[in-house]
């Protein structure tokens, strides 16, 4: 599967913005997905995920409660709906897929990756 985020940009702090992934391939409903960035000079954090049917939801301690992890099988995207953006919610944030993931929060485990969306948060 092919992913390709889209969505981000530079925003204000408190605002919201909804990141979209597009994926390539019918075979999309049978994979989890995930959200995952990666801030200046520091590691890939993971952020969401969603299993294969969208009835469940784990979030990173850091977005829970502001960010809403989605998906739209019939039209092979996801989404990652952001509420009261932080300074520090400020990277470069991947959508990530794979059939059957153990640990999630692991990025080893993810599979397939996109390129990446700039979300910028000033104060």
């Amino acid at each position: 599967v092919q992913l390709v985020e889209s969505g981000g940009g530079s925003v204000q702090a408190g605002a919201s913005l909804t990141l979209s992934c597009k994926a390539s391939g019918r075979s999309f409903r049978y994979y989890s997905m995930a959200w995952f960035r990666q801030a200046a000079g520091k590691d890939r954090e993971f952020v969401a995920r969603i299993d294969q049917i969208g009835g469940g939801t784990m979030y990173g301690n850091s977005v829970k409660g502001r960010f809403t992890i989605s998906r739209e099988n019939s039209r092979l995207m996801g989404y990652l709906q952001m509420n009261d953006l932080r300074p520090e919610d400020a990277a470069v944030y991947y959508c990530a897929a794979q059939g059957s993931v153990v640990d999630p929060q692991n990025r080893n485990n993810w599979g397939y990756w996109g390129q990446g969306t700039q979300v910028t948060v000033s104060a």
